[in-house]
């Protein structure tokens, strides 16, 4: 029997997140603002098909009753099913009564669907993260063939100024820079503006990376039959050079996403990033924490379960490309 390769596993998993995240407002079974007030901290609903006596019926849930409100305990209706309705009201699975929600993944303090507010969070946490990969990237790209080409004091000085932000403590880094900004945005300008912070963070290390390759691929043949054949330096750097750099910054690409995930997280966790009613990753984590999730309401550390499954996703996309072309970065 044949092994799947482990690059295929985590590109099909990146897939799956992806696909997740564009079709959030139709794959959750409830809108991610609605409160359901006797739901708050309530336990994940799983869909059954055999009911209390062993008798099989179409997919079903069974109501929760609030028992206890100070210790938040839960117990199931088992004298009413409620049937699960498909591709209904715009959603893929919803109930028939509108009124006793299907929480597949619980109720938050608010009562809030914790399955929709993961989902639709993704769009926030990995949108900054692919954003601040993309402007990381193209500054880098930028500053390291400018050094890689020109060399001399102009890459002296580029070279130094990245070794200067590489030596400082990133996250600390990006902390200070989002700290010295307004606390105070709109839901869109505190993305722009992480996504900006994360990426000046973040050039050092493709800038490095593409001086070299740029200062290796000058000196080959191609390019001096190119400025031979009366190519201008612009020329030959976008149409000869820069392409020779593309596998390395689909691997930085890789390294530096899960990263900016993370710190997009660990931003709004510390109320420097996102903030509530927001669904994102972090703000959602810093609930968690908040009443000792562990403990109190596990079903809160979704968040965390989908970083931690996009995060190995990257790491199994990026690994063995790193170990055959770049074998100093593993």
């Amino acid at each position: 029997m044949s092994r799947i390769p482990a690059q295929r596993v985590g590109w099909g998993l990146l897939a799956a997140i992806a696909l997740l995240s564009a079709a959030a407002p139709v794959i959750a079974p409830n809108d991610v603002a609605r409160q359901f007030a006797d739901l708050g901290y309530a336990p994940p609903m799983p869909p059954r098909i055999v009911d209390a006596e062993g008798r099989w019926h179409a997919p079903f849930v069974y109501p929760l009753r609030l028992v206890d409100r100070l210790q938040r305990r839960y117990v199931e209706d088992r004298t009413t099913r409620v049937p699960l309705r498909w591709f209904s009201a715009g959603a893929l699975v919803s109930t028939e009564n509108p009124n006793v929600p299907w929480l597949p993944l619980g109720g938050d303090a608010l009562g809030r669907d914790v399955l929709a507010r993961v989902l639709l969070g993704a769009r926030l946490s990995l949108g900054v993260a692919v954003v601040a990969v993309a402007g990381a990237l193209c500054i880098g790209a930028l500053i390291g063939a400018v050094a890689g080409f020109f060399g001399g004091r102009l890459d002296d000085g580029l070279m130094r100024v990245s070794d200067f932000v590489l030596v400082l403590p990133a996250i600390y880094v990006v902390l200070a820079l989002r700290a010295s900004m307004p606390l105070v945005l709109s839901t869109a300008q505190v993305f722009w503006t992480v996504a900006l912070v994360l990426a000046l963070a973040g050039w050092p290390y493709p800038a490095r990376g593409v001086r070299a390759v740029i200062a290796g691929e000058r000196r080959k043949e191609y390019a001096e039959a190119a400025r031979a054949a009366g190519a201008g330096r612009v020329r030959i750097l976008l149409r000869h050079l820069l392409p020779a750099t593309r596998s390395f910054l689909l691997l930085q690409a890789t390294l530096l996403l899960p990263a900016f995930i993370l710190a997009e997280a660990t931003l709004s966790y510390v109320g420097l990033g996102f903030m509530e009613p927001v669904p994102s990753w972090g703000v959602m984590l810093r609930e968690a924490a908040g009443i000792g999730a562990l403990s109190e309401a596990p079903w809160l550390l979704a968040p965390a379960g989908a970083i931690v499954i996009t995060v190995f996703a990257v790491h199994l996309c990026a690994g063995k490309a790193s170990e055959n072309r770049y074998p100093m970065l593993t």
